[in-house]
Formats: structure tokens, sequence, C-alpha cells
């Protein structure tokens, strides 16, 4: 059997009966992907996920090595190479791209289901197929000749692609870059862009080489142009191709960039991190100017917020399989008698489902694996809109504000509470057993730990929450989102089940917002010469904010859920017929779930938000005053 445990029901009820995907999808720019279209992908592709070569290969990619060759070049472990070309095979690379690149055409929130079930299934092998991504960026910031010289065949040809920024001593701080662009000729006839020699180092580069798997590999690399200004406005972006490709589309000389080192790793094993050396060995390092030009961060923004997104929706999905192994675990598992007959020594053992604290660390994943969710699908709706509002619109540009606002609680949240739940919880739901390779637990928690640190380490994410998002855009764009839950709070009526839900998500909207509060507070006083101090208070309880409005986020997310669950529940109780294809008893089984993990987040993961407003407004500093040694 798949170690991969999905949750499709719990995709399709976010998707259709939560944000209504029915009434658009198949309609304007989502024209060619209607929801029976959509239903009929999501199936086949579950199914490809749990139970082909792309789940087989999990643990073989865990446990057989990356080989690096003198030359630079990577090879695979067989299984995964096998379960790549039955994805390629399979066509489902295409899924996220755009019609004009061969593509599905799917709406963002596809795209996004699709990540869930690939990583899900083999999170190593979901990092490879880089290269459709880095194309449908090409395609979008390109010159003409490098949409067709590059990112075409990437796509036809199943080339690799990587995004190229971090350098050994310019890790977050990527404005402090020192890889240096030579300008060798002016873009010509084939309308490739401008020509450069790279030389520098990279660090830390995903997917770098995959020998014979991708015939070649294009890496989309930031660089500082000879007399470019310092920090991140003076990078470049430039297509570096490991061959240089011929006017005809064949291959041609291999360019000046290697891996010159493999990095061995706690997790991921099977995902090729890599040292990439660029005109260090004699050959120059060839590289095209994007769009012809030096625009470099702004271009390589559209890939670190997809890569941003796909880092949460990838420590999600490992959260929910780890979450319902366990449960699968804890329901035949025998161990111990029922808590009320403790102290009779022939009272029959019971599966441990049945013992109380297995119930609240099953129903603590459940809740957050489901609510996590729910906020990834959400931040996919709200990508829709603003496809649907049309480029260039007003519309288009507030929309893309609401994305902004919520990436930093999809990767920062997911990652951390995943990481933290699946070895607090889901492997303490296993005991001893969860920590051999019998399960695949130990696994999940190796190779999630990675998601709080790439693309941006939490803390990073809080302090772009915090200035970026919040305070640059002077909180318009959160006064949206609180104006969302706030309508939530105020919506029961005389019986409402869910009169102390409400109550204790408006009390949390309540603390975040004071927390928030005391952070601009601190930023305030810091405008001032004589307290730039004060920074390092909001600094000290920002990460503690970003958990808080994640948390509120997330419960106004399951209350609407269960909202929706107690209207099914009171139909199928008078009577109403299920879908085709459910049965009555499942269904009553999901709906009567979801009500219950809003109930417990709401009682119990709120209660933190509180907290963590008490710990902001008590903040003084002090930790900043210790000196280094006493640490």
């Amino acid at each position: 059997m798949s170690h991969y445990r999905t949750n499709l029901r719990d995709i399709e009820f976010n998707l259709f009966e939560v944000l209504g995907a029915e009434e658009y999808y198949g309609s304007g720019p989502f024209a060619s992907m209607d929801s029976d279209q959509a239903r009929m992908l999501m199936s086949e592709f579950e199914r490809f996920t749990r139970e082909s070569s792309w789940a087989e290969s999990f643990v073989p990619a865990d446990r057989e090595p990356l080989l690096l060759s003198p030359e630079g070049d990577v090879t695979l472990p067989a299984s995964l190479e096998q379960a790549l070309r039955d994805y390629y095979e399979a066509g489902w690379h295409l899924l996220p791209l755009p019609e004009s690149l061969g593509g599905f055409g799917a709406p963002p929130t596809l795209r996004w289901i699709a990540a869930e079930l690939g990583a899900g299934g083999n999170a190593t092998a979901s990092l490879w197929p880089i290269g459709p991504l880095m194309a449908g960026i090409i395609d979008k910031v390109g010159t003409d000749g490098q949409r067709e010289r590059f990112a075409i065949p990437m796509v036809e040809q199943h080339w690799g692609g990587t995004m190229v920024l971090t350098e050994p001593d310019a890790g977050s701080d990527v404005g402090a870059g020192t890889t240096r662009a030579v300008r060798v000729a002016d873009s010509g006839a084939d309308d490739l862009g401008s020509i450069y020699h790279l030389e520098g180092i990279k660090r830390f580069i995903t997917s770098a080489d995959a020998t014979p798997l991708h015939a070649n590999t294009v890496h989309l690399a930031l660089a500082r142009p000879e007399g470019a200004g310092p920090g991140t406005k003076g990078l470049s972006l430039f297509i570096v191709p490991k061959y240089l490709v011929n006017e005809d589309g064949s291959l041609g000389a291999r360019n000046g960039v290697r891996v010159s080192n493999l990095e061995h790793k706690m997790g991921i094993k099977g995902s090729a991190t890599c040292e990439l050396s660029l005109g260090q060995d004699g050959t120059p390092c060839v590289g095209y100017l994007v769009g012809d030009v030096h625009d470099g961060i702004r271009q390589m923004f559209l890939v670190i917020e997809y890569a941003r997104m796909m880092v949460g929706t990838k420590a999600m999905s490992t959260l929910s399989t780890g979450y319902l192994n366990a449960l699968d675990y804890a329901k035949i598992r025998q161990q111990g008698a029922d808590l009320t007959r403790s102290a009779d020594k022939s009272a029959p053992r019971v599966p441990i489902v049945q013992h109380a604290d297995v119930r609240r660390g099953l129903m603590e994943q459940k809740a957050h694996a489901e609510g996590m969710r729910a906020l990834v699908m959400f931040t996919g709706w709200v990508q829709d809109q603003a496809v649907l509002a049309g480029e260039g619109t007003e519309e288009h540009a507030t929309w893309l504000k609401r994305e902004d606002l919520l990436l930093p609680l999809v990767k920062g949240y997911c990652s951390e509470k995943a990481y933290e739940l699946l070895g607090s919880m889901t492997l303490q739901t296993f005991g001893g057993s969860g920590y051999t390779q019998d399960y695949p637990i130990e696994q999940y928690v190796r190779d999630a730990k990675i998601d709080t640190l790439y693309e941006g380490t939490t803390a990073i994410q809080a302090l772009d929450l915090l200035f970026r998002k919040i305070v640059k855009d002077q909180g318009q764009t959160l006064m949206w989102l609180a104006e969302h839950v706030q309508e939530t709070v105020k919506a029961g009526s005389g019986d409402d089940p869910f009169e102390r839900e409400r109550t204790l998500l408006g009390q949390g909207l309540e603390d975040a917002q004071a927390h928030l509060g005391v952070l601009l507070t601190h930023a305030m006083a810091s405008m001032d010469e004589t307290k730039r101090e004060q920074i390092h208070l909001a600094g000290l309880q920002s990460t503690a904010f970003l958990y808080s409005l994640a948390e509120v986020a997330v419960a106004w997310l399951l209350v609407r859920h269960a909202e929706i669950a107690q209207a099914r529940l009171d139909a199928l109780e008078a009577g109403e017929v299920p879908a085709a294809g459910r049965s009555r008893d499942d269904e009553v089984a999901f709906y009567t779930g979801k009500v219950a993990a809003a109930r417990w987040f709401t009682r119990n993961a709120l209660a933190k938000v509180t907290m963590r407003r008490q710990v902001a407004e008590q903040e003084d500093g002090a930790l900043m005053g210790i000196p280094v040694e006493a640490f």
C-alpha cells in the first residue's frame, strides 16, 4: 500500500462547496477548464500520485544517493528518474501552464490542488519539474526570441530549470550578492537579449542538474552588471543554459556553468541541492539578459512568490498525509485499557484512538491540516479572482495586494506548524514505531523541516508581512481581511449553533489587531533618531504576530466551513440524498468532522493569540541589551 493518504473529499469541499469554483470555472480566462474537467483531472492526478511510480519512489529516493560526476552532471536514483519520466509522459507538467505554452490553462486553485497532491505523494519528486515554471516566467517577461529559443523547448522537451539567487555570503540578504555580469554584446537579430559573461558561485540551488533526464537545464540567475548599484536594485536576471541552444533548436556547446558540489542534507535527499559555479573553469558562462531589461529583482519575485506558495502547500500536504497515516494507525493499534477501566487488569485492550490524549493529538493535527488547506485554497481563490479581473485593471491590482498579504501566512505559518505537529503529534501517535523507518513519518519530519528555511525563513516572512504588506500598504488590505472575519463574527442568529465560536473568533481578531498596534507603536517611535533601538521591540514580536494573524485567518475559514457543514448535516437529516457516488454515512462523518475541527481550533488555537498579545504588550527589549557573552 502507498504511504500517501490523500483527502480529495476535503479538497473538493473547499473548491466547490466553500469557494464556489463552479460559478466561474469554464468561463472567461478559464473557458478551457470547467468543473467537470477539473473533477476528472483531480481524480486522475490523485490516483497517479498515490498509486504509480510517483509514490513508489518516495523511499528509494531518500535511501539511494544522488551522484555527481567530475563534469558536473547529477544522476538520480533510477526509481526517482522513472517517476519523473512517467510524470512528463502523462503530461502532468502541462497542468499549471497557460494554453499559449501548450498547457491546460488551469485556474490557480487547480494548480495548487495539483501541487498538494504531487508534494504529498513525493515531496522530493515534486521539486524536480521546475522547468515548466521557469518557462512560464520567460514566456511572461522574456523577449520573443527568448520565448522561442528557451521557453517552448523547456516545455516540449522536458528541460530542467532553476532559480539562482543564493550565494555563500549572501543567503537571505539577496542584495549582498557579488556574482558579476560583464556585458559582451548587444541583443542581435535573434532577439535573445544582451549577452553577458557571469562570474561567481551560487549555493543551495534546487534541481540544478539531472542527467540524462533533462537534456538541458535553464538557470534563471541573478547577477550584478558592472557599474550597477548596490543592493537588490542593482541585480539583473539572466538566462543561463547548461548547453547553448543553436538557431535550429539543437543543443550546442556546453556553457561555463557547472554543479561543483552536492549538499548532504537532513531530508529531501533525492532533491539535488547544489553549489553552482559560473565562469570558474576557463569557459565563459554566457547569460542572456531577461527581457533585455535590467529589472532583475522584480522579475525574480515572480518566481519567489510562486515558490513561497509552493513551500506552504508542500508543508500542509505533508502534515495532512502524516495525520491520515496516524489516524489509520490509531484505529488498529491496540494498547491499554480504556481510562475508565484503567484499574481493572482484566479489562480488554482498546485501539489507541479511544484514549483521550491520542484523540486530542489527532484533532490538533486534523484541525491544523484542514485549516491550512483552507488557507492555501482561499489564497488560490484570490489568485483566481486576480486572473478574472484582467491584467492592467485596478481590480487586478487590488486582488494582487490581497494575495501578497496572504503569502507570508501560507509560507510562514504552514511550514512552522507542519514541522511542529509532525514531530510532536504525528510521530508521537506511532510511539516508538514512528521513530523507525517501518513507517513514513520519520521521513515526513525530515523532509518538512526545510520548508521553514528556504524561500525566506519564517522571521523574514514576518518582517515582510509587517513592513511590506501592512505598513507600506497602510493597513488597507489587512482591513479587507478583518472585515471578512468581522462579518462571520456577526453572522449568527438567535439559535446560532456557533455562538461561542464566533465570540472566540471576534476576541482573536481583537487580540491580533492589538498585537499589531503594539508593533506599529514601536516602529513609529523608532523613526525618531534618538529612539532607533525601539525597532527591535517590533522585531522581537513580529514572528509571533504572523502566527496570530494566520490563526485568526484559519479560524475564520474553519468557522465558514462549519456553517456550510452544519447546513449539509441538517439537509441530510431531513432526508436529502447525497451526491452520486457518496454514501450518507460517509457524508455525515465528513461534515461532523468539519464542525468538530472548527470548534476545536477556535477553542484551543485562538487562546494562543491572546497570550501572544499579552507578551507583546509586556515586551521591553531587555533581550537586546544582554551581552553576547551572556548567551
